[in-house]
């Protein structure tokens, strides 16, 4: 690494570095409408890192992704200490003073990331929201390290909008994979997602029903109360709001590529009142279905 930082000086077997030069950040990366959301200024791996020892005590200017794949280390973060084991990253936001390094006897492989932008911050408060003691843990997947992997070939190409583009894009897929794991892993294992993700197979399967929260939370063999919390802590949204955005969603489908009448889908919508129905779509869509329909009929 850089920026001050200690560490064996004749480096890893089989490490791997890149810096981004500062003059590529400076005339391209901050100032490009895609890059300057979040941009890698470093990347790197280090296997069996033995030694390995970093401290900075004012912090540095970008975030920093470490993720552990193998063996031991810490991490000391305002000075608290936190022990890292194997499928366990670590999120340490910019300007904040720490150290790291491997354990002795079990040194660590890590792939690690700096990185700056526009949006960077709030990603990085989003995982730590997400984390007990700065540092979650993950499955292991293959596809995320596909996607490091994917970055650092590209970077080691050179520097071309496109690519700078490209694996910065890439990059934000990576984020996603640490802040949405059961999504990237298609595991949602919890019972608790199970009942949601059911559910909504059951709204889709019955998008012209009228359905009441009872009849949702009978399904799910929950209270009213119990189960009205646990959909919206899941999906953000009411049981009741989320069944009326997939009714809009497939309206947009018919007024795109039907001649139906407003009357006629807001009847196979399970909604009677063709004009609650148009308030309802011009409230989730901030326009009028008759102009949705004028922006976007697919002639065929």
């Amino acid at each position: 690494m850089k920026e001050k930082a200690l560490r064996k000086r004749e480096g890893f077997e089989g490490q791997r570095l890149i810096v981004l030069p500062r003059k590529i950040q400076n005339d391209f990366l901050v100032d490009d409408p895609i890059t300057r959301q979040i941009y890698i200024t470093d990347i790197g791996y280090y296997p069996k890192a033995q030694f390995h020892y970093v401290e900075r005590p004012q912090g540095i200017s970008q975030h920093i992704i470490i993720y552990c794949l193998n063996g031991h280390g810490w991490v000391e973060i305002n000075k608290k200490k936190i022990e890292v084991a194997p499928s366990q990253f670590i999120a340490i936001p910019a300007n904040t003073p720490h150290r790291y390094g491997s354990a002795t006897d079990d040194p660590w492989t890590i792939y690690w990331i700096h990185f700056k932008g526009q949006t960077a911050g709030y990603i990085v408060d989003l995982i730590l929201k997400n984390a007990k003691n700065y540092k979650p843990t993950l499955a292991y997947n293959a596809n995320r390290i596909k996607l490091f992997e994917e970055i650092y070939t590209n970077l080691e190409k050179g520097y071309s909008a496109d690519t700078l583009r490209y694996v910065n894009m890439t990059f934000s897929h990576f984020l996603s994979s640490l802040l949405y794991e059961d999504k990237f892993n298609n595991m949602d294992t919890a019972q608790e997602s199970h009942v949601v993700a059911h559910t909504i197979d059951l709204m889709q399967k019955r998008i012209g029903d009228v359905i009441s929260l009872n009849e949702f939370a009978s399904f799910a063999n929950l209270s009213v109360s119990h189960f009205s919390v646990l959909f919206r802590s899941k999906t953000g949204y009411s049981p009741i709001e989320y069944f009326n955005h997939l009714k809009i969603q497939k309206a947009c489908q018919y007024l795109t590529f039907t001649k139906m009448s407003i009357k006629e889908m807001a009847i196979m919508l399970g909604v009677e009142d063709q004009y609650y129905f148009s308030r309802m779509f011009s409230k989730l869509m901030d326009i009028p279905p008759t102009e949705y329909r004028k922006r976007n009929m697919v002639n065929g």
